[in-house]
């Protein structure tokens, strides 16, 4: 008679998942409070966006450097301590009243999102029976796409209505929420098993043949993601004269549009193979920007006509990333999928980063409008790389359905 696996830990796996929101949620809102925060700190929104740049950088490198350093920490100190750091991190951005503090707080937030995550993850690896591991992964990681649908949105509304602060005071208080239930529910023998992979680990992973191209795929698709992301309220107010208090609105339909295209992208990858979902997901990534651009370069239009673009962009460029995942996995092997998994974060950030500062070069020597014809010449890198990687190692049916 086979043996019954044990539940799942349901209860703490959300515990788990709240910090992922926290962290998603103030990771992906700064976009809707951009002009918000430029005019309060009397500073450009161009300098407003290397908030976006400061966090991201430090995300993609320090984050996983501080898991390096903790790696055998007990996992229950790591967690908690973490997501207290964060809520402590969120409320100094509260009361910050400068561009230097508040760009302080965004990398201690970036230092300890960039910790918990991946730890958060690992420990949901480990509660879970082999067989259960995909369902807990996914209720963590759920926390991220809840954030994107329903956290970025309400809380774009809350900073248009009570001021930019007030959302990183409703993170604060999320964060301090997760820190307290991990605290209660975290059993106190959690030892530092499981840990984040070494450095060592990781730089043995980038060699694997296919693996390290693959992951400058991720940071070009990053790159051009946030270069227009970040900038998207200005390029708003600039094509379609739109007012701040409808931005959360904006965020919704894109978040909307981005869970949607997760679960096509995750659901096409498992049918056709990663790479048929990769190439057309960054294709129409590119359209999609292109789109945007040519709008603000032909003149003024209601959000009517420009809703089309942001819908597209949020469907292709989440359903690009499992298959990028599922890639990635195929790559390096399932052995090591932890390994090159956290690798793609890092380049993934790092592409947030440098597609911000990108982006805010662009609105200060440009246009806000023409944010789309950057993030799309990126996309356009990104398709054509993937195309060098499928010439230079051919797949058969098997790798092309990985």
């Amino acid at each position: 008679m086979a043996t019954q696996s044990p539940p799942l830990p349901r209860p703490l796996l959300m515990v788990l998942a709240l910090g992922t929101f926290a962290i998603g949620t103030e990771s992906f809102m700064i976009a809707g409070l951009l002009p918000h925060i430029a005019a309060d700190l009397a500073i450009s929104e161009a300098s407003a966006g290397q908030l976006v740049t400061a966090f991201a950088l430090t995300y993609a490198f320090g984050g996983p450097l501080l898991a390096i350093f903790t790696a055998n920490l007990p996992r229950r100190l790591v967690l908690v301590g973490g997501m207290a750091v964060f809520a402590l991190g969120n409320a100094l951005a509260w009361a910050s009243d400068s561009y230097a503090g508040l760009l302080a707080a965004r990398v201690l937030l970036a230092l300890t999102a960039g910790l918990y995550a991946p730890s958060a993850n690992a420990l949901a690896s480990l509660l879970a029976a082999p067989e259960q591991r995909g369902r807990a992964l996914a209720i963590v990681s759920g926390g991220m796409t809840v954030a994107i649908v329903v956290g970025v949105p309400l809380g774009t509304l809350l900073g248009n209505l009570a001021g930019w602060r007030a959302t990183f005071a409703a993170v604060a208080l999320l964060s301090t929420a997760a820190a307290i239930g991990l605290a209660v529910g975290l059993p106190r023998s959690l030892g530092a098993a499981n840990a984040p992979p070494s450095l060592r680990e990781r730089l043995n992973a980038a060699r694997l043949p296919g693996v390290l191209p693959t992951l400058f795929v991720t940071f070009l698709w990053g790159t051009g993601t946030y270069a227009v992301l970040t900038y998207l309220a200005p390029y708003l107010g600039q094509v379609s004269g739109m007012p701040l208090e409808q931005m959360s609105g904006v965020m919704l339909l894109w978040g909307a549009a981005a869970a949607t295209g997760l679960m096509l992208g995750g659901r096409a990858t498992d049918r056709f193979g990663a790479r048929r979902v990769v190439l057309p997901s960054l294709l129409a990534l590119m359209a999609a920007f292109a789109y945007l651009s040519l709008l603000a370069d032909l003149g003024h239009w209601s959000l009517v006509v420009v809703a089309p673009g942001i819908v597209l962009w949020g469907l292709s460029t989440w359903s690009f990333f499992p298959a990028q995942q599922s890639s990635l996995v195929a790559s390096g092997g399932v052995a090591l999928a932890p390994v090159v998994l956290s690798l793609n974060a890092s380049f993934q950030y790092a592409g947030f980063s440098f597609g911000a500062m990108l982006g805010g070069l662009t609105v200060a020597r440009l246009s806000a409008g023409e944010v789309g014809w950057v993030g799309g010449g990126f996309e356009l890198l990104a398709a054509l790389l993937v195309l060098v990687i499928a010439r230079v190692r051919p797949a058969g049916p098997a790798a092309i359905r990985s």
